[in-house]
């Protein structure tokens, strides 16, 4: 189950996405192990990509890969097999040449399960760290009014 919405909170961008946690999620007491929560803000990073027109493979197409250089995790509760969690990524605007996004986990009662956030840096195909925002980043910035 693959469900998603985006909105638009002032100068925020946000976006929901569901995710049912599958059998290999889980450790053996069926609850979701504690490393596969940066997976699901991985898949909640892609849908916010997609929904904001900024995929992965239309960065690299720009010249750019952006890895992940810091992550954060924070567990509140805990998902178990089944459960259909919505993962709420939040793009947050800053003048670096990064990509900062927050996300927050909730179960299907609606509860936190776990905050978190990563931040990328945009490299060129050779790893070369950019210091500068591309510019195919500032213009889709400028297009949602974060410039």
């Amino acid at each position: 189950m693959r469900k998603e919405r985006i909105k638009s909170e002032a100068t925020q961008l946000v976006n929901e996405y569901q995710v049912r946690v599958r059998f290999n999620d889980c450790d053996p007491l069926q609850v979701v192990w504690h490393g596969n929560y940066i997976t699901y803000f991985e898949d909640g990073r892609e849908a916010f990509n997609r929904s904001y027109g900024i995929p992965y493979m239309k960065m690299y197409g720009e010249g750019f890969a952006t890895p992940v250089v810091k992550s954060y995790c924070e567990h509140k509760l805990f998902l178990r097999y089944e459960d259909v969690a919505t993962v709420k990524t939040t793009f947050y605007n800053t003048p670096a040449a990064k990509i900062h996004f927050k996300y927050e986990v909730f179960n299907q009662h609606k509860e936190l399960v776990c905050i978190g956030e990563t931040i990328q840096v945009f490299t060129d195909k050779e790893g070369q760290l950019s210091l500068n925002i591309p510019d195919f980043f500032k213009r889709w910035k400028e297009k949602y009014g974060l410039e």
